[in-house]
């Protein structure tokens, strides 16, 4: 059985993989009207993994980050509020 290497910028499930080439090649089909095989549309996606694949990581990483920075100043202020003064 062939051991499948998986690239650090290639965190896709095996099913979500085959829906996103699924949904490149209706997308090459219906908005170019050209036919787009499989090797193809997993070329594309590849592309904009390893593209654009870390700026959306990193960019996801900073909004949880603000996110719970935000939350933990709510928190600091519930907390300071009942503190007895």
């Amino acid at each position: 059985m062939k051991k499948e290497v998986q690239r650090k910028w290639d965190l896709l499930s095996k099913a979500k993989r085959k829906s996103s080439v699924d949904e490149i090649i209706a997308f090459f089909e219906q908005e170019k009207s050209e036919i787009l095989g499989v090797v193809a549309a997993e070329d594309i996606l590849n592309f904009f993994l390893q593209n654009i694949g870390g700026e959306i990581y990193n960019r996801g990483v900073q909004d949880a980050k603000e996110l719970l920075k935000r939350r933990f100043d709510d928190l600091e202020i519930d907390l300071d509020i009942l503190l007895n003064k």
